[in-house]
């Protein structure tokens, strides 16, 4: 912004002054010039008081000493003395004719030609010639000095656009910076006033957009926080009646399936729970291995069981992400699950390293995602419209932790892949 506003009143000065200072210079030259003329018109005019045309023929006529070329011509157009041309140029002519002085064009040389009058008779006329650059020095430095003055003038224009500039991108840039902070959760940030209407009513707009997030954000947490309270009195009081089942012998299989089940859903309460806790949100950090190790473990055994290998590949060295490890668990039990249901084939899990970032690939060998890789992360009422609720919380799981979740191969054999910013390698 300060270049672009600096370019333009530039711009702006330098053609004003242009404008101004082309015609002045153009006006200040035709004025010497006149005055030069003028001069040497005078110059001429004396000279004729002592030229005589009046002699017997033969008496060579004298000139006056003149810093100017002289020419005398008679009556005819006859050069008699002097120096120029042998006949009578148009300018001694217009002379002898009108009985008036008369001056040459403009450009190169100032030329004038005055008559010789005798007894109230045009008897001659005579010609007077001075080389332009000699005749006056002051046009030069006239255009110097107005050359001086343009660029003076643009020069504080450019330093007046400068200061205007920062004058005009400082509030604005306290304001981008006010609006980063409320990007990133700080809804206590308000921007000092700038001083300028326009600008302090962005920075009220701002401050008001700022007390409605925060006023939005606190009921959504704790709704998020009742709801998951809750929910944990029922889940709780079903743990206790299927443990005792189980603990009688005669249970069948599908009572430690349920348990497990309530597992998982007590896992993800935990997990919303502590998201919805998080506030001021604490930087944590997750050992990518770890996690997907831990993951492998529980999933095995239930893919296995469908004849589907599940296969992990993990770089060499280990691999830390800024997030919060429970939140990493849940979003990659996520695209699991999803696997698990609505793939087919090898479920397979990548985690490697980008430029500042870390992924973790999770793939099968189904027929993908048929309505776009954006459908799968539309909020469905259940698994039979759709993949139901859970891509879209993972995706939102993410959000928060300043990851991302995309679908990065629609299909066949479709890739869901968490992006995670990297962080320094813990100290082992």
């Amino acid at each position: 912004m300060r270049r672009r506003l600096a370019l333009a009143i530039a711009g702006v000065a330098t053609v004003a002054v242009v404008l101004f200072a082309v015609p002045l210079a153009v006006i200040l030259g035709g004025a010497h010039r006149n005055a030069d003329l003028l001069r040497l018109q005078r110059d001429t005019f004396a000279a004729t008081r002592r030229i005589d045309l009046s002699g017997s023929a033969g008496d060579a006529v004298e000139l006056p000493p003149s810093p100017n070329a002289l020419g005398v011509y008679d009556r005819g157009g006859r050069r008699v003395a002097g120096r120029g041309p042998a006949r009578a140029p148009a300018i001694v002519r217009e002379a002898l004719r009108s009985g008036r002085p008369a001056e040459g064009p403009g450009g190169g040389a100032l030329v004038v030609a005055v008559p010789l009058v005798s007894g109230e008779r045009v008897v001659g006329a005579v010609r007077a010639q001075r080389a332009e650059g000699e005749a006056s020095g002051d046009t030069a430095a006239q255009r110097l000095a107005v050359a001086a003055l343009a660029l003076g003038i643009v020069a504080a224009a450019v330093l007046a656009a400068l200061w205007l500039g920062r004058a005009l991108a400082r509030p604005l840039e306290r304001l981008a910076a006010a609006a980063s902070r409320l990007g990133q959760g700080d809804f206590s940030v308000r921007a000092p006033p700038a001083g300028i209407p326009e600008v302090d009513a962005v920075g009220a707009a701002l401050a008001t957009t700022a007390k409605r997030l925060e006023d939005l954000v606190n009921r959504e947490r704790a709704f998020s926080a009742d709801a998951s309270h809750q929910l944990r009195t029922p889940l709780q009081a079903l743990r206790i009646d299927l443990e005792a089942a189980e603990l009688r012998g005669d249970a069948p299989p599908e009572v430690h399936e349920a348990l497990v089940q309530v597992d998982r859903l007590e896992t993800t309460i935990a997990t919303l729970l502590t998201v919805a806790r998080d506030l001021p949100r604490v930087h944590a950090t997750t050992r990518l291995g770890e996690v997907v190790e831990a993951a492998r473990a529980r999933w095995h055994g239930r893919l296995a069981a469908a004849s589907r290998p599940l296969r992990a590949e993990l770089p060499s060295k280990g691999l830390v992400a800024a997030a919060d490890p429970h939140v990493v668990e849940q979003v990659l039990e996520v695209l699991l699950d999803n696997a698990d249901r609505h793939g087919a084939g090898v479920v397979r899990v990548v985690v490697r390293e980008l430029d500042g970032w870390l992924a973790i690939d999770v793939g099968d060998e189904g027929p993908g995602f048929a309505a776009g890789p954006e459908d799968a992360f539309t909020r469905r009422d259940g698994a039979a419209n759709g993949h139901g609720i859970g891509l879209a919380l993972a995706r939102s799981l993410a959000h928060a932790e300043g990851g991302r979740l995309s679908v990065t191969r629609a299909g066949p054999a479709p890739v869901i892949t968490l992006f995670l910013r990297s962080a320094p390698a813990e100290p082992s």
